[in-house]
């Protein structure tokens, strides 16, 4: 039963991989073993569970039928150890993927706790500004801020956050202040997204809503660059409130229309589509929300 348990866990990494090199590489098997343990699997099945191409593996329909059956299968074998050692007894490593100034300011500081609690178990932080594809790069769970676009997920929303313009006190003596949106248009824009073309709604105190087309005279495409090229006096940029949190207390930056709001920044946590979520990436999220504070706190939680 054990070389079948391992059978079906590495045909789980080779599918969400597709790839027997790279499932072979994190599981600790060479390429030339991975064949054999799925041959031997479909020789055992009687079916093909894959079909190969020069690029890369996808299941066959038989092999989606056991994709399915087995990740609920590894899912509650985990979670019959979890309960038999108890939730202190976690175990492993947990991959979380986070965007790099969410993790640096808001998860990692609030680690403490879940990491004492689970002293077995290893979290990795891949902290990162970009897209990160959870099932090839084998995540258990990622953080999104904003809309979700991509449906072959389970989320959570775990918090969220005002959004605001910001620019730092020498751009505002150097160039003033802007007092209405069209003022808007006569300023240099620092965006953090490429090609550098935002459409800014704000509201005002009655509930109406203007949307303004602005071009970025600098464009970064982080977080982190876009406030540090704020609080260098390069332009306006609009943030979330987590982001520019210490900046603004600093005095570093300040915010800009403040009689206007923008739409806020949902945070949610996600974890691939067809399996229950492990007592890892569930007591994981659980902790973030809890740390975090209520879910629509501005400051996310403080500091």
């Amino acid at each position: 039963m054990s070389d079948r348990f391992h059978d079906l866990a590495l045909f789980v990494r080779v599918a969400d991989t597709g790839s027997f090199s790279r499932a072979g590489r994190e599981l600790g098997y060479a390429q030339p073993t991975v064949s054999r343990m799925i041959g031997g699997l479909e020789a055992r099945l009687g079916v093909k569970l894959f079909m190969r191409t020069t690029r890369q593996v996808v299941p066959t329909e038989a092999g989606a039928l056991l994709l399915e059956r087995a990740r609920s299968m590894l899912s509650d074998v985990e979670e019959m150890e979890n309960a038999v050692r108890g939730t202190e007894g976690l175990t492993g490593v947990l991959k979380v993927a986070t965007p790099v100034t969410f993790g640096a300011r808001k998860i990692a500081p609030r680690l403490g706790p879940f990491l004492e609690a689970h002293p077995a178990l290893r979290v990795e932080l891949l902290m990162a500004d970009r897209r990160v594809d959870l099932l090839d790069e084998g995540v258990d769970l990622a953080i999104r801020l904003g809309a979700l676009a991509d449906s072959s997920f389970i989320s959570r929303r775990i918090a969220s956050a005002p959004r605001y313009i910001v620019a730092s006190p020498a751009y505002l003596t150097a160039r003033s202040a802007p007092k209405s949106i069209a003022d808007l248009q006569a300023h240099d824009i620092i965006s953090g997204r490429s090609p550098g073309i935002d459409i800014w709604t704000l509201r005002d105190a009655a509930g109406g809503e203007t949307s303004v087309k602005l071009e970025a005279r600098l464009v970064a495409t982080s977080t982190e660059g876009v406030l540090a090229a704020a609080v260098a006096g390069f332009g306006l940029a609009m943030t979330s409130a987590f982001a520019c949190r210490m900046e603004v207390a600093r005095g570093e930056l300040v915010q800009v229309l403040p009689d206007f709001t923008l739409p806020t920044i949902d945070v949610h946590a996600i974890s691939p589509l067809g399996r229950k979520p492990p007592a890892k990436v569930r007591l994981f999220i659980d902790h973030l929300v809890m740390a975090m504070g209520a879910a629509d706190d501005p400051a996310l939680g403080g500091s």
